[in-house]
C-alpha cells in the first residue's frame, strides 16, 4: 500500500453511499407531499416513473465515470469531450445546486427542530448548522463519513419503522380512506396532465444522485457503481411507498394541509406522538446530512476546476489533513450570504435548486453521448444504449418544462443567480484578455484611471504569470491535422500560450516529418510558443509523474489524444491527464 493511501484512506461502499445517500434520501421528507399536490391519487405512479428515469441514469453515470473516473461529475465529462466553456457552465450549475441544497436542507432541518423547540430562531440556527458541518468538512473526509453513516442508517431505520407502522394501521383499519381518495377528482386536469405535473415535481426526489460522481476519486475501486445502485434502490422503494401509504391513511385535503411535515403527520396518524417525534428527529439528522453532502461534493468539484484555473489558485491551499479548507470556508460564506439575502425564502432557493439540478442531469446525458462519439475506444465497465440516453434526456427536458409551468417565477429567480455566477466564470476564463484591456486603459487613459485600477507594472506581472503556465501534449507521432486540432484547442480553451509537444519512444525513430509539421504549426500559430521534446522511454504513469515533477507542470495541464482499447493503462491511472481529442 502506498504511503498516501494510508494518510488518506478511500471510502468504502457504506461510507460513500451514506455521504451521497443522505442527500437523495432526504427527499422522502417532502417529495411525496409535493407530488400528491399535483398528481393526487396518482402520485405514486409519477414517483415510479421517476424511479425508471433514475434507472436509466444509473447506466449513463456508470459508463461515463467508468471511462473517466475523476472528480467533477458533469464538468469532468464535458471537459474531456466538449469545450472548457461548456464544462465550466456545468460546474457553475452544479455549485449553484449544492449551494441551494445546503441552505434549504439546513433551514428545513431547523424548521423540523423548531417543532420540538418552539423558541428556536430559524436563521441563526441555520447558520449554526452550516458552521458545524463546515468544521466537520475541514476535519476530513474520514470523520465526515462516520457521521454520514450514522445519519444514513438512522434514517433508513426510521423510514422502515414508519412504513411498517403504516402497514399495521392499514391491516387494522382497511382501505376505506384510499378508496375515497381514489375517487376524488384530480385538480390538475386530466390523468395525463396530473401524471406529467406530478412527475415534474417528483424529479426533485432524485436530486443528489449526481453527488457521488463529484468525489469518485475518494472512493475505493468498484465502489462508485454500487453507490448508484444503492441510491436507486432507496428512492425507488421509499418514495412511491410513502406516497401510496399516505394516500391509504390520510385524506388528500389533510395531506395538502401538512405538506411541510407530512411524514411526521403520518407517524402521528399511524402510530401516535412517539413515532411523530422520532420522524421529526430523523428529519433534523438527515437534512443535516444533506448539508454535509453539499460540502463534500462541492469540495471535490471546486478543487478540480481550481486546478484547471477556472477559480483562483488561492483555493488550492490544504490543511495537514489534506482538505481544501479555503474552498470549504468560501462555500460556507456563500451559503450564509445567500441565506441572509433571501431571508430564508425557500421558494426563491427552490428555483435555483430545481433548475440547476435538472440542467446538470441533462448535461451529463449529453456528455455521455459525446463520450460515445468522441471517446468510443475508451474502456468502460458499462455501456448505456444510445436510445436509453436519449429517452433519459427527454424526460429531464420534460421535467424542466413542467417545473417552469408549475412555477415560472422560480425560473426567473434561477436566471438571476445564474447570470452573475456565469459572468464570474467568463471573466476567469478570459482573465488574460481582461488584464490586457485594463493595461490598455491604464496606458492610454492616464493617471485618473490608474488610481482606480492596479498599476501598469502589477497588471503586466499578473498577465505574465497567467501566460507562463506551460501545457504538455504527448504525441504518438501524429500527423499535422491532429496536431493542428491540438493547437486549436489550446487557442480556444486555455489562457496560457506555451505548449510542449512531447514524443516518447522506446527506440530511436526518424521524426523528421513530425519536426517539419511542428515547424509549420509554429509559423501558423505565432502567438503560441511551441517547444518540441523527444524522450526515450515508455509512456505510462511513471514517466508522466516524473515529468510533472521535473517541469513543475500539474498533470491536469497535460493532454493526450483518446487512447485505443489496446492502451495498457486506464485513464484513472494517468493522474488526471486530460483527453482533448
Amino acid at each position: 500500500m502506498k504511503k498516501e493511501d494510508v494518510a488518506h484512506p478511500k471510502l468504502n461502499e457504506l461510507q460513500a453511499t451514506s455521504i451521497c445517500g443522505n442527500d437523495i434520501s432526504s427527499s422522502c421528507l417532502y417529495v411525496s407531499a409535493l407530488t400528491i399536490a399535483y398528481a393526487g391519487q396518482y402520485a405514486w405512479i409519477s414517483l415510479l416513473i421517476v424511479a425508471l428515469v433514475l434507472f436509466l441514469f444509473r447506466k449513463i453515470y456508470g459508463e461515463v465515470v467508468g471511462a473517466l473516473p475523476l472528480n467533477g461529475g458533469a464538468y469532468n465529462v464535458l471537459l474531456n469531450t466538449a469545450s472548457k466553456r461548456t464544462a465550466s457552465f456545468a460546474a457553475c450549475l452544479t455549485i449553484l445546486s449544492y449551494m441551494a441544497t445546503a441552505v434549504i436542507s439546513a433551514y428545513e432541518a431547523m424548521f423540523y427542530f423548531h417543532d420540538i423547540v418552539r423558541s428556536l430562531p430559524l436563521i441563526p440556527a441555520t447558520i449554526m448548522i452550516l458552521l458545524i458541518f463546515m468544521m466537520l468538512a475541514i476535519i476530513g473526509m474520514g470523520e465526515s463519513a462516520i457521521v454520514a453513516v450514522i445519519i444514513f442508517i438512522t434514517h433508513l431505520a426510521s423510514l422502515s419503522l414508519l412504513v411498517l407502522t403504516c402497514c399495521w394501521f392499514l391491516f387494522n383499519n382497511g382501505l376505506t380512506i384510499f378508496q375515497a381518495n381514489w375517487h376524488m377528482p384530480v385538480t390538475s386536469g386530466g390523468l395525463l396532465t396530473a401524471l406529467f405535473l406530478g412527475f415534474s415535481a417528483a424529479m426533485l426526489g432524485i436530486s443528489g444522485f449526481e453527488s457521488s460522481a463529484n468525489f469518485v476519486e475518494e472512493q475505493k475501486k468498484g465502489v462508485f457503481p454500487k453507490t448508484l445502485r444503492n441510491m436507486w434502490r432507496v428512492v425507488s422503494f421509499f418514495n412511491p411507498a410513502i406516497a401510496l401509504l399516505a394516500l391509504c391513511i390520510i385524506p388528500i385535503p389533510s395531506i395538502n394541509n401538512h405538506q411541510e411535515s407530512l411524514l411526521s403527520f403520518m407517524g402521528q396518524t399511524a402510530g401516535g406522538g412517539w413515532l411523530s417525534y422520532i420522524i421529526s428527529i430523523d428529519a433534523v439528522l438527515v437534512l443535516s446530512g444533506a448539508v454535509l453532502t453539499s460540502y463534500v461534493g462541492v469540495t471535490g468539484l471546486a478543487e478540480r476546476i481550481t486546478l484547471d484555473r477556472i477559480l483562483p489558485n488561492f483555493f488550492l491551499a490544504k490543511n495537514r489533513r489534506g482538505v481544501n479548507y479555503r474552498i470549504v470556508i468560501g462555500f460556507f460564506l456563500l451559503c450564509v450570504s445567500i441565506l441572509l439575502v433571501t431571508k430564508g425564502n425557500l421558494a426563491n432557493l427552490a428555483g435555483v435548486y430545481t433548475f440547476s439540478f435538472l440542467l446538470v442531469m441533462a448535461l451529463f446525458g449529453v456528455g455521455n453521448l459525446l463520450l460515445k462519439a468522441k471517446r468510443s475506444k475508451l474502456p468502460r465497465m458499462e455501456n448505456a444504449p444510445v436510445i436509453s440516453v436519449v429517452i433519459a434526456i427527454f424526460f429531464i427536458i420534460a421535467a424542466f418544462v413542467g417545473n417552469m409551468e408549475l412555477n415560472v417565477l422560480s425560473f426567473y429567480v434561477f436566471i438571476k443567480y445564474l447570470i452573475p455566477a456565469m459572468l464570474f466564470i467568463i471573466i476567469m476564463l478570459n482573465r488574460a484578455r481582461v488584464i490586457r484591456y485594463l493595461i490598455y486603459s491604464v496606458t492610454y487613459l492616464g493617471e485618473p484611471v490608474r488610481k482606480f485600477i492596479l498599476s501598469n507594472v502589477r497588471l503586466h506581472r499578473a498577465l505574465v504569470k497567467i501566460k507562463s503556465q506551460e501545457l504538455v501534449f504527448f504525441t504518438r507521432g501524429d500527423n499535422v491535422s491532429i496536431l493542428n486540432r491540438v493547437m486549436m484547442y489550446v487557442e480556444d480553451n486555455e489562457a496560457t500560450k506555451r505548449l510542449k509537444i512531447v514524443h516518447i519512444a522506446n527506440t530511436e525513430s526518424n521524426n523528421a516529418s513530425l519536426k517539419k509539421d511542428i515547424e509549420v504549426l509554429d509559423r501558423a500559430y505565432p502567438e503560441i510558443d511551441i517547444d518540441y521534446v523527444e524522450i526515450a522511454g515508455h509512456f505510462g504513469p511513471e514517466i508522466i509523474d516524473r515529468l510533472s515533477k521535473e517541469w513543475s507542470i500539474p498533470k491536469n495541464f497535460m493532454f493526450i489524444g483518446s487512447p485505443s482499447n489496446k492502451f495498457p493503462y486506464h485513464v484513472s491511472e494517468l493522474g488526471g491527464v486530460r483527453l482533448i481529442m
